[in-house]
């Protein structure tokens, strides 16, 4: 009796800890700052800029964003400094090369390079973070052919696939194979 008493409070452990492994892979995403280009001064001939990059992506509570660099740091401003390029009263600074900084809560964040003149050349980005009234719900879809707008009938390609459907593509695919492995392991 006493085996059996052991083996379901580690098979209850072992349930618990991979729901909550689960819930953190789905609630979370990690955004790599420009993707491989990385946090670096822009050229000039760069294919978008840092915010027209934020702007494609929705940033929630929790998510992290990752800034790869060299020779550089990544300053977390006010909006006065970001406007400014000012780099002397920074509210955080990361200079490791490798930052990973976590939104804990919503609204716009300010990041701009340790490098004045790098910042002065667009080395800067806003992001905003959705506020969580923003997330769980979508709100009404376009109308088919209404007026202002809405769905476009000549244009019958499906979305692009943009950070967003990652994380649910990523989420879903984590949920199943976790939940998988939870059926099989208190089978067996």
């Amino acid at each position: 009796m006493k085996s059996l008493m052991a083996f379901a409070a580690i098979t209850f452990k072992m349930v618990f800890l991979s729901a909550l492994f689960a819930a953190v892979l789905v609630n979370s995403y990690r955004f790599e700052v420009r993707d491989e280009r990385g946090w670096t001064k822009p050229t000039g001939k760069d294919p978008q800029t840092y915010n027209q990059w934020a702007a494609k992506n929705r940033f929630r509570i929790g998510d992290t964003v990752y800034f790869k660099y060299q020779n550089d740091s990544v300053l977390e401003v006010t909006s006065a400094d970001y406007l400014n390029c000012n780099t002397s009263n920074p509210i955080s600074k990361f200079e490791d090369g490798d930052t990973v900084f976590q939104f804990d809560r919503s609204g716009f964040f300010y990041f701009i390079s340790g490098q004045p003149d790098n910042c002065k050349a667009g080395q800067k980005i806003i992001i905003r973070v959705m506020h969580p009234s923003e997330v769980e719900s979508p709100g009404p879809g376009p109308s088919p052919g209404g007026a202002g707008g809405g769905w476009d009938s000549d244009n019958w390609e499906p979305p692009r696939f943009n950070a967003t459907s990652k994380l649910f593509s990523v989420s879903y695919f984590m949920t199943v194979v976790v939940g998988l492995f939870v059926v099989l392991y208190m089978f067996m």
